[in-house]
């Protein structure tokens, strides 16, 4: 069996789940089968399908079963796929063992063509059918097509076959070139493949009573105990995460839809729970119904991570104990928390967006992921500078000291993949335009290859080199240190006893993983 329905994955433990059905599919069906959260119904085609498909480089094996499967779908949903009348729409997405923010494949509204829009249009409204058509036909034609709007007619009006190739198209986007950068640098094994997700829609551009954001349960960027994320109404969920978009705050979303707000804080609380860490979830609003799409263990930067570990440790409400709070924390992580830098108060701002990912980065500015590269490749520091940062820039992203984007929120691609990597970040700066060969900050035009400096804690841009100096320990990472000494003198490690606070967590952690 090559698909499993979110209900029927109780009998399988965590691991089993995540390795079968992929992060996304796991936690689906954690929260629609052992939570009963409020889950789109749908079901994943799993990583063993990956394999296969590999092997054959077609989805003959699956189409039988893809048709039960989508059977099971309709009638949960009371829609039929393709239906001229009651239309069932479809998100195709990916779902690997280990969280990939952006860097494969997906497809939202599939299952339009023009009988079936009529059905869309005849439940809602022209102006939103329309939308939803738009918004498919250019992803498809994007994605799996890989053509530019002017092949739109060639997206198939057969929903069969658009549901085929779009898995295809998810299956392929494992191996390519920002899927294959992402994996180097986390180190993430190439054999582990990706599941897909085949979701019903729900959606979040119905108009005024509907919306979409991302939340996390922890602030990502300090690991202060506060929701955090960002918010759009009338709009679907790339609109956020893609950064093309300036997003609300979550502030926003509580005016809007009190309620919806009111519930979303109860499953967020509700999440971190049962995960036992910051949650990065992604939410939509359809018809003033709150919808639950995805739960992940949130990237976030070293600070965060120790002061989230710290504070869970410190917190009876989590079963965590000092032992899995220091394991969770890499060596890279401590050195990096150690050594952070601010800017110094004297340093004349040029602009200031929203501090995405904390630290200081001063560089050359480049505006393409190409340009990072090579510029890079000869030795230079580079920050780069885009309107928005999509999947496709992550080589550029992986060797900048810096990121600076014109739009996007705090739970955009390039403020999620910064934090998780490190890197320093100013996202959705007003007075930034962008044009070729140069930049300008309000009135102020800078060439590349010009120099500049960004705080990505406070969101200010400096212009040329600025006077640094390091930002003062926090509590959470004095007491973190604490813990490590306890830990040398109870393990009676005598060779860690002068060594560098990240060469002491290396040794114990060691220690601890042979118990």
């Amino acid at each position: 069996m090559y698909i499993i329905h979110f209900g029927d994955a109780g009998k399988m433990n965590n691991e089993q789940r995540r390795l079968l059905l992929g992060g996304k599919g796991a936690s689906l069906a954690e929260m629609s089968s052992d939570l009963g959260l409020a889950v789109p119904p749908g079901f994943v085609i799993t990583t063993e399908s990956f394999d296969r498909f590999q092997k054959d480089k077609s989805l003959s094996f699956l189409k039988k079963e893809l048709v039960q499967a989508m059977s099971i779908l309709e009638a949960s949903t009371g829609r039929v796929f393709g239906s001229p009348e009651n239309p069932l729409l479809v998100s195709v997405r990916s779902g690997a063992p280990v969280s990939m923010p952006g860097m494969m494949d997906t497809i939202l509204n599939l299952g339009l063509n023009d009988q079936s829009a009529l059905g869309l249009e005849a439940r809602s409204n022209p102006e939103f059918a329309s939308e939803c058509r738009s918004r498919f036909e250019f992803m498809f034609s994007d994605i799996v097509l890989q053509r530019d709007t002017t092949y739109l007619d060639q997206v198939p009006s057969d929903v069969w076959e658009q549901l085929h190739l779009a898995i295809e198209a998810v299956f392929n986007s494992w191996d390519s070139p920002r899927a294959k950068t992402y994996r180097e640098v986390e180190k993430i094994p190439d054999h582990y493949g990706t599941a897909v997700t085949v979701q019903a829609m729900v959606f979040g551009n119905t108009g005024n009573e509907s919306g979409t954001g991302v939340l996390f349960t922890r602030n990502p960027s300090t690991g202060s105990d506060e929701l955090f994320g960002d918010f759009l109404p009338n709009a679907q969920g790339e609109d956020v995460v893609s950064g093309s978009q300036q997003t609300f705050g979550l502030e926003e979303m509580k005016k809007i839809f009190p309620n919806a707000f009111r519930e979303l804080s109860e499953v967020a609380k509700s999440l971190e729970i049962t995960t036992t860490d910051m949650c990065d979830i992604e939410f939509t609003i359809e018809d003033k119904k709150l919808w639950i799409l995805q739960n992940r263990v949130g990237k976030r930067t070293p600070r965060a991570a120790i002061r989230i570990a710290v504070d869970m440790v410190e917190d009876s409400t989590f079963p965590l104990t000092r032992e899995e709070a220091i394991n969770r924390i890499t060596p890279d992580q401590l050195e990096s928390a150690l050594e952070m830098d601010q800017v110094s108060s004297s340093s004349k701002v040029l602009a200031k967006g929203l501090g995405a990912s904390p630290g200081v980065a001063t560089g050359s500015l480049v505006l393409s992921a190409d340009s990072a590269v090579e510029e890079s490749d000869k030795g230079v520091n580079v920050l780069l500078i885009r309107p928005e940062t999509s999947p496709a820039d992550v080589h550029g992203m992986a060797v900048s000291q810096g990121i600076i984007t014109a739009t996007g929120g705090l739970a955009s691609h390039a403020a999620v993949v910064a934090r998780g990597w490190g890197i320093p970040a100013v996202v959705g700066v007003p007075e930034l335009t962008i044009s070729e060969g140069s930049i300008s900050f309000g009135d102020q035009v800078f060439s590349s290859g010009e120099v500049i400096t960004l705080d990505g804690t406070t969101g200010e841009i400096f212009y040329g080199n600025t006077e640094v100096q390091a930002s003062q320990v926090t509590p959470a990472v004095s007491t973190f240190l604490s813990w490590l000494e306890e830990a040398v003198e109870k393990l009676q490690i005598r060779t860690a006893t002068d060594a560098s606070p990240e060469e002491k967590l290396r040794v114990i952690q060691n220690i601890l993983n042979l118990k």
